[in-house]
């Protein structure tokens, strides 16, 4: 791997090759180039030959990339040829469907503990996963090596289930609540926020109509 950081935008690609990756493999599909993958990803081949370039020489010249092996090694970059476990806070209707798409996930990345702070739901089971009392967060994380924490709490709540995330160990956060996360540099937090998702496709369809009214005039 080349000794320069790698940009938040390389990683994020990452999981986008390796989904596309593991339907070739399916199909047996041995080799593919990145000419093949920028046409089907949307992509500049010379962009996925840079980002994957960073970490090695995975490619061969009139041949591609051997499907199998840069499955490997991108899981292997991605960590995902290693158990990590993942807790969720907040056993809302949000955080159960994450934890029912999280039974059906293949890779070695879990969610192994829920956590909420309303009563009526602790001792609850979302996919034999029994939701647990805010007081055994520290303990739980600890006992089962958790590194990554997922937030599904109201706004008002999240900065709070943070700080006792961080403080028991967690080293990365999947914050869903609509609120921007305070934590140490060191900290890793990625936000996936809905509403902005949906507010900037709304500019989109808008403008889209607009150009067709302009056009037609």
């Amino acid at each position: 791997m080349k000794s320069e950081k790698i940009s938040e935008a390389v990683v994020r690609r990452l999981p986008v090759y390796l989904r596309y990756l593991n339907e070739l493999h399916v199909r047996e599909v041995a080799t593919v180039s990145s000419q093949e993958l920028g046409q089907k990803l949307d992509l500049n081949p010379a962009q996925i030959r840079k980002d994957l370039a960073y970490f090695g020489d995975f490619g061969r010249k009139g041949i591609g990339y051997d499907v199998t092996y840069l499955i490997e090694k991108i899981r292997h970059i991605l960590k995902l040829d290693q158990q990590i476990n993942v807790v969720l806070v907040g056993a809302g209707n949000l955080g159960h469907a994450l934890s029912n798409y999280n039974a059906f996930l293949k890779d070695n990345m879990k969610i192994v503990a829920i956590f909420d702070a309303y009563t009526p739901k602790v001792g609850t089971s979302i996919n034999n996963i029994v939701v647990q009392p805010m007081e055994e967060l520290t303990s739980t994380i600890k006992e089962k090596g958790i590194r990554i924490g997922i937030i599904t709490v109201p706004d008002v709540e999240a900065q709070a289930v943070a700080d006792s995330l961080i403080s028991a160990g967690i080293e990365a956060i999947l914050n869903f609540a609509p609120t921007i996360l305070k934590a140490p540099p060191q900290i890793r937090i990625h936000t996936a926020d809905f509403t902005t998702d949906l507010q900037s496709l709304a500019y989109y369809l808008v403008n889209g109509k607009e150009d067709a009214e302009h056009d037609e005039s």
